[in-house]
C-alpha cells in the first residue's frame, strides 16, 4: 500500500507531531543532502553546491514517494578551494561527525533507511570512507547508503548537456556549463553572465588531481573553473538536475 506523502517533506519545517505521524504512517526513509560553501569561479555564488543538494532532495523525495528530507549539511570539505576568498571548509573528521550525529539522531526517532548524497563531489571520498563507521553506529535494522560515484555523475551531466544542445566537452565538474546552467535554473539572479570565463579544459590527469588535492585548485586552474560555462541555459540546468535525480533514485533503489 502506498503511503501518502505529507505536503511538507523537509523536517525543519515540520512539527514533531507531523514527523511522528509520518513515521507512524510508514514513511521511514530520510534523505541527508550535503553541499559546500566554496568558490565557483567569478560568475557563480558560493552556495551553488548547497542549492543543488536542496533541489535534488526535493526531486528524489517525490520520486521515492516514501521519504522525508533532513536539513542540508551546507558546508562540506573544500580545503582545495581555500585559496579563493569566502570558501569555508570542514575537516574530514568534522564532516563525518556531523553525518554521524545526523544518522544516530534520525535512527533514534525510527527512520530505518538513511540515504546520503552530496551536491559537492569533493565530499564523495569522505562519505565513502566514513560509511562503514556510520553503519556501525546505528542499530542493525537501520540501512545507511551514500552515493559516491563521481564518474557516473559527470557522465550523466555530459549526456544531459549534449541532449539539451550544449557542448559536452564544456563539462569539467566545477563552475562549468552544467553547474552554471543549474544555477540559471535554480537561482538565475545569482549568475554573473558578464563574468563567464573558460577554465581548465579536458580531463585532469592523475598528476593534476594529486596536485589539486595537495596544493589547491589554483594549481590546475587560475580562475577556479574546471570546464567552460559558456553556452549554459536554464533548460540545460533543468535537464542536468533531472539526470542526477534519476541517477540517485536508481542507485538508492538498487
Amino acid at each position: 500500500m502506498t503511503v501518502p506523502l505529507p505536503d511538507q517533506l523537509r523536517l525543519e519545517f515540520m512539527s514533531f507531531e507531523e514527523v511522528s505521524n509520518a513515521l507512524a504512517a510508514g514513511i521511514s526513509t530520510v534523505l541527508i543532502p550535503c553541499g559546500a560553501v566554496e568558490q565557483h569561479g567569478p560568475h557563480l555564488p558560493l552556495c551553488m553546491d548547497a542549492d543543488h543538494a536542496d533541489a535534488l532532495a526535493e526531486q528524489i523525495a517525490r520520486r521515492l514517494a516514501d521519504a522525508l528530507i533532513a536539513p542540508t549539511i551546507k558546508v562540506g570539505c573544500s580545503t582545495h578551494h581555500l585559496g579563493f576568498s569566502g570558501t569555508i571548509s570542514l575537516r574530514p573528521e568534522t564532516f563525518e561527525a556531523m553525518c554521524l550525529d545526523y544518522c544516530t539522531s534520525l535512527a533514534r526517532h525510527g527512520f530505518k533507511r538513511i540515504l546520503m548524497f552530496s551536491g559537492h563531489i569533493g565530499n564523495f571520498p569522505i562519505l565513502r570512507d566514513s560509511l562503514p563507521r556510520l553503519k556501525r553506529a546505528v542499530p542493525q535494522d537501520v540501512e545507511i547508503a551514500a552515493f559516491c560515484d563521481s564518474i557516473a555523475w559527470i557522465d550523466r551531466w555530459r549526456h544531459a548537456v549534449a541532449e539539451a544542445g550544449g557542448d559536452a566537452d564544456s563539462v569539467g565538474g566545477h563552475a562549468d556549463i552544467a553547474e552554471t546552467a543549474l544555477m540559471m535554473y535554480l537561482r538565475p539572479d545569482s549568475v554573473r553572465r558578464d563574468r563567464f570565463e573558460v577554465g581548465h579544459l579536458g580531463a585532469l590527469s592523475e598528476e593534476q588531481l594529486h596536485a589539486m588535492w595537495k596544493n589547491g585548485i589554483k594549481s590546475v586552474t587560475h580562475n577556479g573553473i574546471i570546464g567552460d560555462p559558456h553556452g549554459a541555459t536554464a533548460d540545460i540546468g533543468r535537464r542536468c538536475l533531472e539526470a542526477i535525480a534519476d541517477l540517485l533514485v536508481t542507485s538508492f533503489g538498487e
